[in-house]
């Protein structure tokens, strides 16, 4: 069906794919290490990237020993650092300003939460 947009314009999941995919190899070249899955989610003008996995052996050894805390401070500090490249890669691929982004690391089981904040909506065919 015809929507007046451009043909070339990529549907969410061909986005979503990509943001995992992007946000993934971001995190391995500058972390050494990364997450064994990813998903990506869009909705209104928020992309949710959910992080599997991805500790290094270091990190495991510390939360044996309860260091939970010690864990993300240092992960949300990391974020921090490579905010600029994060914000980027979002921006790259939907085509939107990313106005704020957040991330946050939960443990059981070990997940980390990318969220952006868009100026706007993901323009797609299908939107």
């Amino acid at each position: 069906m015809a929507t007046g947009k451009e043909n070339d314009m990529p549907e969410h999941g061909e986005i979503r794919a990509a943001l995992s995919n992007a946000l993934v190899a971001l995190i391995k070249e500058r972390w050494g290490k990364g997450p064994t899955a990813a998903k990506s989610f869009l909705n209104d003008e928020y992309v949710l990237t959910v992080l599997e996995g991805g500790l290094m052996r270091n990190e495991e050894t510390m939360l044996a020993a309860g260091l939970h805390d010690t864990i993300r401070i240092f992960r949300l500090q990391f974020q921090q650092a490579i905010r600029d490249d994060m914000c980027s890669t979002v921006e790259r691929i939907t085509g939107r300003k990313v106005l704020d982004y957040h991330s946050q690391v939960v443990f059981e089981p070990v997940r980390a939460f990318e969220l952006f904040v868009l100026d706007g909506p993901v323009e797609t065919e299908q939107s």
